[in-house]
């Protein structure tokens, strides 16, 4: 269980207008309060206007972003980088150019200081196969098309087997058919590891494809508007199903009430 309680960020904005900028700052509130409650193995997509603190949360519950108020617990402890796994997928998939598709996937294990026994080579064998990235071990990411670079994202973070999943509009630089082929190859990994997983995105479809639970947030600073029980996820040829564009046309009258995308 991640439990997220009165969590809220605050920027601290120079004013160069003033003659006292080197000492004057402006405290901006960016994110916040933000109350949610996550059952282990669920994964949640998160949609709001640009700007409204997406990202800021995933960063907070990454542990990038440290000076934040609030609390956040996950499985009773606090959460923790250093004792929880958390694995990250940013929008530009945070691939290393210095090292190849096998490097790239085991790096969390080695910062983790995880030994490869038996086991772990099958997972990470397997997960290589099934995202079909095995025969791509040797190239580096210039080599690879943006596809193969959100599939190699996917198994790094899989294959650490993370307590929490994160992850910034990982699909958004594909086009329309490599998105849904990512978005079904994901899906797929994740029914079969359940990680507990944050899904931030900008689109309606993608969070009904995506999401088991749908939070839409307010303008910034981003507080949740409203939470959907999707009860889509998961259903095949969700894409076709009629109920999928009711859902659709439902989100986007609440977010016609406060803001647009």
């Amino acid at each position: 269980m991640l439990e997220i309680n009165k969590l809220s960020v605050n920027y601290k904005l120079v004013d160069y207008k003033s003659q006292n900028y080197k000492s004057e700052k402006k405290l901006v509130k960016a994110l916040g309060p933000i109350n949610l409650s996550i059952a282990a193995g669920e994964i949640y997509a998160l949609i709001g206007p640009s700007g409204c603190g997406k990202s800021t949360l995933l960063h907070v519950l990454s542990g990038i972003i440290k000076d934040y108020q609030g609390q956040i617990v996950m499985k009773g402890e606090k959460l923790n980088p250093k004792l929880h796994s958390i694995g990250f997928i940013p929008q530009n998939f945070g691939l290393l150019p210095w090292k190849n598709v096998q490097r790239n996937c085991l790096l969390s294990l080695k910062i983790k200081g995880k030994a490869i026994d038996n086991p772990l080579h099958e997972r990470i064998d397997y997960i290589m196969h099934k995202l079909d990235i095995h025969l791509l071990k040797d190239r580096y990411p210039s080599e690879l098309s943006g596809g193969q670079k959100q599939r190699v994202a996917v198994a790094r973070a899989f294959i650490m087997n993370p307590d929490l999943l994160l992850m910034d509009e990982p699909f958004s630089a594909l086009d329309a058919f490599t998105r849904e082929e990512a978005q079904d190859l994901f899906i797929d990994i994740w029914n079969q590891y359940k990680s507990t997983t944050i899904f931030v995105t900008h689109s309606i479809e993608e969070a009904i494809y995506m999401g088991k639970k749908i939070v839409i947030m307010s303008q910034s600073p981003g507080a949740i508007v409203e939470i959907i029980d999707n009860s889509l996820f998961n259903t095949e040829n969700l894409r076709e199903n009629e109920e999928f564009f009711k859902l659709s046309s439902y989100i986007r009258s609440v977010i016609k009430k406060g803001w647009k995308i």
